[in-house]
């Protein structure tokens, strides 16, 4: 990176990021009721100067927030998203312990956030930005199983879109260039008639518990067959099955089996293939078990994907984490399916995960190191200045 970063990185203001971190901490956000959240970021940004756009993106309840900015004329625009929302979980109010901010969605994704607000401070207020622009998205939706990720898609929709973005999820130790996609799905097994007690079973009942349980089987071998299938940098595929509910009493033959889990796929753009296989199984077991079976729900959270690792975002990122931290990422495999899934498949953008090395995500413990905060905001607005002008 031939560029003087000492300017850019003097304006990145410790107290002033912690500040943003813990005022969006403070507002409790659970998944589809992030509108105060997102209004408090609203009214930061507006503070701080920036003309701010409050696209509804499909969810009226709670506008998204967007701020756009721009250095000199041509480049490219990275963008900085990331969600506002939380699980649902009880609420942790903020505070600061051993050098550490807690609190719900610390970790989860309004610290990582804040630090990104704090990059696009500095990039302004330094005018380092020679070419190129910033957009700056936060919005609601996310956390699933609540959450559809509407927003998300309303947004990418709408235009609200980069050349390439950068999501500060809790992954700081690699920089995933591959993932897999992932369907949530809820089957109901049924039959006709009433709950019964077991003696007084006729012999040709349907078991709806007993089909439940072979489907678990089935989903067993399915996994085994499918760990052969794997790919560089993604991983291999799975099926699971976390979930199973049925019956009242010990003694009851059930009318209803419900049983939940995810199918995870390395091939991008296989989502009707993996779907067309799921619904094979069901009805297969279906013929042979006499009982009703149906697909109550298949949510697909994202498609698997690939990122070339000559990609100027990834090379933008490399240098200016090689800037912060003396090295660069080494390469790896995504976990998780977050934002950056539909981004690449809906947007047709590379997409990055990177973010603070925060801890209890998904938990009431969740805690992010202050110094992690502002290593995020400086990698940004250093691979801002890498990546931007082109």
């Amino acid at each position: 990176m031939n560029i003087d970063t000492s300017e850019i990185l003097a304006h990145i203001d410790p107290q002033r990021l912690l500040d943003t971190a813990t005022a969006l901490v403070a507002v409790p956000s659970p998944t589809r009721d992030a509108g105060a959240a997102a209004d408090c970021l609203a009214a930061i940004l507006a503070a701080d100067g920036f003309e701010v756009e409050r696209p509804v993106a499909d969810w009226p309840q709670a506008p998204a927030v967007a701020v756009r900015y721009r250095g000199g004329e041509g480049g490219r625009v990275l963008q900085f998203n990331g969600h506002l929302d939380t699980v649902h979980l009880p609420f942790d109010p903020p505070r600061v312990v051993d050098d550490h901010l807690c609190g719900s969605g610390a970790s989860d994704m309004k610290g990582g956030l804040a630090a990104a607000v704090e990059a696009l401070r500095a990039l302004r207020d330094s005018g380092a930005l020679a070419a190129g622009g910033i957009l700056l998205t936060a919005h609601d939706h996310h956390e699933g199983p609540w959450g559809d990720r509407r927003q998300l898609l309303g947004l990418i929709r709408d235009g609200y879109v980069g050349d390439g973005v950068l999501l500060p999820e809790y992954l700081a130790h690699l920089l995933p260039l591959g993932g897999r996609g992932q369907a949530i799905f809820s089957v109901d097994i049924e039959r006709d008639g009433e709950p019964v007690h077991e003696v007084l079973r006729q012999p040709d009942l349907p078991d709806v518990l007993g089909t439940g349980a072979e489907f678990v089987m089935e989903i067993r071998a399915l996994n085994k067959r499918l760990s052969a299938i794997c790919a560089e940098r993604v991983g291999c595929e799975s099926a699971f099955v976390g979930r199973i509910e049925s019956g009242e009493i010990f003694n009851q033959s059930p009318t209803a089996c419900r049983v939940e889990g995810t199918r995870r796929w390395v091939r991008p753009g296989a989502v009707d293939a993996v779907r067309a296989e799921f619904d094979a199984l069901l009805s297969d077991l279906e013929e042979r078990s006499g009982t009703r079976i149906g697909l109550a729900d298949w949510e697909v959270t994202g498609d698997a994907f690939q990122i070339d690792e000559a990609d100027p975002l990834v090379t933008a990122l490399q240098e200016a984490h090689s800037s912060v931290a003396g090295k660069p990422l080494p390469l790896g495999v995504k976990p998780f399916v977050d934002d950056g899934n539909q981004f690449i498949a809906r947007a047709g953008i590379t997409a990055l995960t990177h973010g603070p090395a925060a801890l209890g995500a998904h938990t009431t413990q969740e805690r992010v190191p202050v110094d992690e905060l502002l290593r995020v905001a400086r990698v940004y607005a250093l691979t801002a200045l890498g990546f931007c002008p082109g």
